[in-house]
């Protein structure tokens, strides 16, 4: 439970395409900056390790006989997460290091059944734990090309001692249900780590936070063209890719804290007292009492 007030950074800088080591080491050098400035809690994008697949470039793995499509869902899969594994462990250590909350989305590849992808949140304590990881459990569109299917054991919030932090991914936050099982979890800050940057999103985001009385932390995925690799096949690209972004920190009450950051690389951070959110709960509390248990019957299958 959210005790006191915390200092919260969400982050929104290029990944080094296609590089997971060196977007991790980018990594670093924002969670140390973060840190320094008093930051407890850094958060980075949706499938920020190694790159967002963006749809102008991804839909030619639909053609599945392409060499260039086959050759570049093996690099992603190279260099996705494995956990356990090298990038792990450096992630864990970034958290370690600074002292702080890291959560950070990445494409993953489970070295037990190497052959499926997913998109994953990841959830690092200032102790280099493991303390959550949560897989998309239905990827969007095009993303359906690249991802599997995860599963709901990584959806409830985590307690932790600057409050119960838990998060979807992108559009996985229009799932009622799923929004329905963090809110039944608790959570006070709630990561929804996005590659969206339409206006509706930022809409979205209000709502998500006056639904949940909670603070909302969306980080958006940031890249160019310029940061694509010379090799790359799959194109022609345009100059930009998810251009204004929009990453953004929401209060309880809708307003926002921070952002969002359009076209641009940065750091926004916010304090997140806890007062807000107790005065917001009086009026609506989605899981408390304003639920009727009696009526609506939910529940989460959360087995792996």
């Amino acid at each position: 439970m959210m005790r006191d007030p915390v200092k919260v950074a969400v982050v929104q800088i290029e990944p080094v395409v296609f590089d997971r080591d060196a977007t991790i080491e980018k990594m670093a050098g924002a969670v140390a900056e973060a840190a320094a400035a008093g930051a407890k809690l850094v958060v980075f994008p949706e499938a920020f390790i190694p790159v967002y697949p963006s749809s102008t470039w991804s839909r030619a793995l639909a053609f599945w006989h392409s060499k260039p499509a086959k050759e570049m869902f093996a690099r992603l899969a190279r260099q996705a997460v494995e956990i356990p594994g090298p990038a792990h462990d450096r992630l864990a250590s970034i958290a370690r290091d600074n002292g702080v909350w890291l959560v950070t989305g990445a494409t993953e590849r489970d070295p037990a059944h190497p052959g499926t992808l997913y998109n994953s949140l990841l959830y690092y304590s200032p102790t280099g734990e493991l303390a959550n990881r949560h897989r998309k459990t239905v990827p969007t569109a095009h993303e359906k090309l690249i991802w599997g299917q995860g599963d709901a054991s990584g959806i409830p919030a985590i307690d932790t001692e600057i409050g119960r932090i838990g998060g979807l991914i992108c559009w996985e936050n229009y799932m009622p249900l799923a929004r329905f099982a963090l809110y039944q979890s608790g959570v006070e800050i709630y990561i929804a780590a996005s590659a969206d940057e339409a206006d509706t999103w930022q809409q979205s985001l209000g709502h998500f936070a006056r639904e949940a009385g909670a603070y909302v932390l969306s980080p958006c995925h940031f890249q160019r063209r310029t940061s694509y690799p010379e090799d790359f096949e799959l194109g022609p690209l345009p100059e930009t890719y998810a251009p204004r972004a929009g990453s953004a920190i929401v209060a309880p009450d809708g307003s926002y804290l921070a952002g969002p950051l359009f076209g641009e690389e940065g750091i926004l951070y916010a304090e997140l007292d806890p007062q807000m959110i107790l005065e917001v709960r009086q009026r609506h509390d989605a899981a408390g009492h304003s639920n009727r248990p009696d009526l609506f019957d939910f529940s989460l299958r959360e087995t792996a």
